[in-house]
């Protein structure tokens, strides 16, 4: 009927269409599944029983991952059972012996039994703050029975279900779509004047995209948005930078979020750093004419370099930047090895900063050592991303 209404006829015949729909029926068989929901403190029990006993309800097969979970990572799962937020299903399975195995949510499983037992404390909790610092024994017992009573939904898989087909079940959960990039994450879980600036910044510029070039896979995964981020946040703060990226840039924008940050002001620094850019950099923030797209750690050394020396000397006119934009020493400073170290960050903005201003590099560590380094090899070689 379907081809009939596109005004197309089937390219197979109808031998070759009735074998896939019976392929298709036989196929849903194994994939027959039921709704449970399980209290969290039944969970545990059995969950903490399997631990010791091959025989018990609930198992998590060798195919799974152990607990990969950072402190946050848990904290911020508990925190959400507290809060009564959704949670999504456990998928679990029904084996030949008639007991549960986890096919995904091992790691929710194991969280709870963490909790539940007082193996860690909650840390950096940004909605229940009071509760930082609480295992699940320091609850006021109304609390711990309120939790324990929580009901946790699961999809039973039946046991016409396979080991190999849980095994395919398992891969497509956990690999069928594509993991949220750190700044569709901020999008999509934080608000504030800040964030709602940054998104709407790099589109009202004219001629941002034409000095960074992003590529279309790239747009559509927040890149530009992600780059005014680290833009601002590397400017203001580049010297308190640990290494660890994503926590420096949600710290930022969370206390950005909650300031009275002067938005004309902002808007300023970025548009004036862009038309220095634009008059003093022939290929913009490209390394070379033939680039369609612009590695993050080139674009931060460049932006705010040139923010900060616009800074010291708002009416900057440098030499030409040719002679150590595409010298060794730069090429060396913006490696991909050298992203999320806290002392190469400051020297690739110092090496811009300071070859504006015509000054000597003031750079974290002894330049010959920085630069006496097997891997400082000629430029086409270099992973520039």
């Amino acid at each position: 009927m379907q081809s009939d209404l596109l005004g197309e006829q089937s390219r197979f015949t109808l031998p070759q269409q009735e074998a896939a729909e019976d392929q298709i029926i036989e196929k849903q068989k194994i994939a027959d599944y039921d709704i449970r929901e399980f209290t969290i403190q039944f969970l545990v029990q059995e969950f903490v029983t399997s631990l010791e006993d091959d025989k018990a309800n609930i198992y998590i097969p060798d195919y799974q991952r152990e607990l990969v979970w950072t402190q946050n990572q848990k904290s911020r799962f508990i925190e959400s059972i507290l809060l009564n937020l959704p949670i999504p299903y456990i998928f679990c399975a029904d084996d030949d012996d008639g007991r549960t195995e986890i096919v995904d949510g091992s790691q929710r499983i194991r969280t709870l039994v963490e909790y539940y037992q007082n193996q860690f404390e909650l840390q950096d909790l940004k909605i229940l703050t009071n509760l930082n610092g609480f295992k699940f024994s320091d609850l006021p017992d109304k609390r711990q029975r309120r939790v324990s009573k929580k009901t946790i939904r699961m999809i039973e898989l039946t046991s016409d279900m396979d080991e190999e087909a849980r095994r395919q079940m398992f891969d497509r959960l956990n690999t069928g779509g594509s993991k949220l990039t750190p700044m569709e994450q901020r999008i999509g879980s934080k608000s504030g004047k800040f964030i709602d600036f940054v998104r709407k910044l790099p589109s009202s510029i004219p001629g941002f995209y034409e000095l960074c070039p992003l590529s279309e896979s790239r747009l559509k995964r927040k890149e530009d948005q992600e780059l005014v981020l680290r833009f601002f946040a590397y400017k203001d703060r580049y010297r308190a930078f640990d290494h660890r990226v994503d926590q420096f840039l949600d710290k930022y924008l969370d206390e950005m979020n909650t300031s009275n940050f002067d938005e004309v002001k902002y808007r300023k620094i970025f548009e004036d750093m862009l038309g220095f850019v634009r008059k003093n950099f022939p290929l913009g923030f490209r390394k070379s004419q033939g680039n369609n797209s612009v590695p993050r750690i080139r674009f931060e050394a460049i932006a705010v370099g040139a923010a900060l020396a616009l800074e010291k000397d708002p009416t900057l006119s440098p030499s030409p930047v040719g002679s150590w934009l595409t010298s060794r020493e730069f090429l060396h400073l913006t490696r991909s090895d050298a992203s999320n170290n806290p002392g190469k960050l400051a020297n690739r903005i110092h090496f811009v900063r300071d070859n504006l201003l015509g000054k000597e590099v003031d750079f974290v560590g002894a330049p010959e050592k920085i630069f006496n380094d097997p891997r400082l090899i000629d430029s086409d070689q270099l992973d520039m991303f």
